[in-house]
């Protein structure tokens, strides 16, 4: 059975506890759904980006936010690669959303199909390894990592998933996430998409349980300032079975939290920023709308026009901007239209 060695070190008991601070910080901060679509897209931009860097994609930023634009017809492989993480990342979002997902191999089975359709062999797409794989050194070819044997991936990964349901109430659930993605990393259980299927897996693991971060946050931003590394920290030498006693897991741990911690951050940061943007302040007269409604519970057009001398056209983008801020909701139709608190 998987048991895993780490120690709660005390530079992991910190981030555990900073990066509960930050997501409280968040947590307790009303952001406009505008601001929230938008940092969501560019998280998934991000996260396109660097997933598929860390594996040696050579597209910039900019050429990936134009082809998730745009999504090319006839795309080269390293266009493929970028939209596949896209789309595996939106739809991850939408099965979260909808508190369906179970984390199980099979659902780790069509994050892979989805990442490599079109990049592989059709009869690797969202299949355990039948073969052997060796693991290289990028720079000097040599062989670097032998995994387990593929007649035991199955075995591994059942053990692995029962080791995070059996801690899910014991363990930290950051601590599980860290486990889960090295452990995952190790096993290799397939011939490609091992690290991308692994991010994305780790993602839906976090917003499993509790740490919801799926939306706004590219933890693979992090990895990819410095692939070396996330590799040397990820990965082990030698042969999986000579050396999986010996593991210890608390360096990893370590890395993994300070990768969160860095990312959280940087999205309070942009969220901080977008919201005190001059488009996003709310001037003297949207202020009206809110103190009116406050008052009476609803507002109408014509309460509305009571109170300023605004043109129909532009109390209308008043309203509408209040709406797209996520603060009211438009009720009712024709002259019965009110709006309300949201």
């Amino acid at each position: 059975m998987f048991s895993p060695n780490y120690i709660i070190s005390n530079k992991l008991l910190a981030n555990i506890k900073r990066i509960s601070e930050i997501i409280s910080k968040l947590n307790n901060r009303n952001f406009s759904r505008v601001i929230l679509l938008d940092m969501e897209r560019r998280a998934r931009e991000i996260s396109a980006f660097s997933s598929t860097s860390i594996e040696g994609n050579p597209l910039p930023l900019m050429d990936v936010k134009r082809i998730l634009k745009n999504k090319p017809e006839n795309a080269r492989d390293s266009e493929k690669e970028v939209l596949n993480y896209n789309k595996a990342l939106i739809k991850l979002n939408a099965l979260i959303k909808s508190n369906q997902e179970i984390f199980n191999t099979k659902l780790i089975l069509q994050i892979q199909q989805t990442i490599t359709t079109g990049l592989i062999e059709a009869y690797r797409c969202g299949k355990i390894r039948q073969e052997p794989v060796f693991i290289n050194n990028p720079k000097t070819h040599q062989t670097v990592y032998l995994p387990p044997d593929y007649q035991e991936v199955d075995k591994l990964l059942e053990e692995l998933f029962t080791y995070l349901d059996k801690n899910k109430n014991i363990v930290d659930p950051l601590i599980l996430a860290g486990l889960f993605h090295k452990q995952f990393v190790l096993i290799h259980p397939f011939m490609d998409g091992n690290g991308r299927t692994t991010r994305l897996a780790t993602k839906v693991l976090l917003a499993k349980m509790g740490l919801d971060t799926f939306y706004l946050f590219s933890f693979e931003n992090y990895y990819n300032k410095n692939v070396s590394r996330y590799f040397q920290e990820v990965g082990a030498l030698g042969d999986y079975y000579e050396i999986k006693d010996k593991i210890d897991f608390t360096s990893w741990l370590e890395y993994f939290t300070d990768g969160i911690i860095d990312e959280l951050l940087r999205v309070m940061k942009e969220l901080e920023k977008e919201n005190n943007s001059p488009a996003q302040e709310l001037k003297e007269h949207h202020q009206k709308i809110i103190a009116y409604i406050k008052k009476r519970g609803y507002i109408m057009d014509k309460d509305y026009a009571n109170l300023t001398e605004r043109a129909k056209p532009t109390r209308n983008l008043d309203f509408r901007k209040l709406i797209a801020e996520g603060m009211i909701e438009k009720l009712g139709k024709g002259k019965a239209t009110y709006y309300k608190f949201k």
